[in-house]
């Protein structure tokens, strides 16, 4: 895992069964305006399924953030964004009920465990 708020993360392979429950992990504290619940967030983010470790998303790749309300956004980022500082950089790993669904559930992700690793550029 890179750890520098400045450049595209790699997220690392994690060995064992996929969590049940919303995993959160800082991996830089921020010391910028705190994310709430409802708010807009600007952001960088990498995104992988647990299972394989294969990239499905990535602004990074884009070359540019992301802005969005956190209400439009998967349960996993509207429960594991709010709280996050700017300036920070935090893990999620969210099993498929906070993602797209179970299997089957029309999104080609449904039914699978998300891991992002998401930096905080901005809030609104």
């Amino acid at each position: 895992m890179t750890s520098s708020a400045n450049e595209k993360p790699l997220i690392e392979f994690q060995e064992g069964p996929p969590p049940a429950e919303l995993q959160i992990v800082d991996l830089v504290i921020g010391d910028g305006p705190e994310a709430v619940p409802h708010g807009v967030v600007d952001v960088h983010y990498v995104g992988v399924e647990f299972d394989t470790g294969e990239e499905f998303d990535s602004s990074w790749d884009r070359g540019q953030s992301a802005n969005f309300p956190l209400d439009r956004l998967i349960p996993g980022w509207q429960e594991g964004i709010p709280g996050m500082r700017v300036g920070g950089r935090r893990q999620l790993t969210v099993p498929p009920e906070l993602a797209y669904g179970p299997a089957g559930a029309g999104h080609q992700l449904s039914g699978k465990t998300l891991v992002f690793v998401i930096d905080l550029l901005g809030v609104g």
